[in-house]
């Protein structure tokens, strides 16, 4: 597993690089944190963000989100912080993985497990929501297709859906895409 390994403490690094290396981990970069987070995630494309904060203060929430947006990956940070507030703002930041004190080796495998299966639940949750998400604007989008076109047609409900099942079946298209056409039709027409 590869490690992009983030300290900005006072403390010295090499005791999180390791006990790192002493679980088999592959330490890809070894630094503080500086405004080029998700720029280092893009070149180093680590399985895993390791950060080493004493307490995580708004420039890493901020650096966590832009790599949680972008280039989305397990985060896991060692802190010795114990405020609730900025454990909750760590993990809606996209952190998947918050430990309070204490880097030991024997510790690290299953932290770094248990960082990565959270990520895994979450990326599917949001996969689904998007996946929902656009079900909804779809369905939105053929609904007011089949308005325009009961009023274009005179006709009703049922009897739009009809006629626009039947055009996307002779031109082997999906439903939402003849709703478009008929949208962006009325559209250009309604001038």
């Amino acid at each position: 597993m590869r490690i992009l390994l983030i300290d900005d403490t006072a403390r010295k690094l090499g005791r999180l690089r390791d006990s790192l290396i002493e679980a088999g981990f592959e330490v890809l970069e070894e630094s503080g944190l500086s405004i080029d987070l998700p720029a280092r995630v893009q070149n180093c494309k680590p399985d895993v963000v390791l950060i080493d904060s004493d307490s995580p203060g708004r420039d890493v929430m901020e650096q966590v989100c832009l790599v949680t947006r972008d280039q989305p990956r397990p985060i896991v940070m060692f802190t010795d912080d114990r405020d609730p507030g900025v454990m909750r703002q760590a993990i809606q930041s996209g952190v998947s993985a918050y430990i309070v004190e204490g880097i030991q080796s024997a510790r690290m495998r299953a932290i770094l497990d248990v960082a990565m299966a959270r990520f895994e639940s979450d990326q599917k949750l949001r996969s689904e929501l998007l996946e929902r998400e656009q079900q909804l604007n779809e369905r939105k989008r053929i609904e007011k297709a089949k308005g325009l076109l009961m009023k274009m047609r005179n006709c009703d409900e049922a009897e739009a859906h009809t006629l626009m099942r039947r055009q996307a079946m002779s031109k082997q298209q999906k439903i939402i895409q003849v709703a478009e056409q008929i949208i962006s039709m009325h559209e250009l027409l309604k001038d």
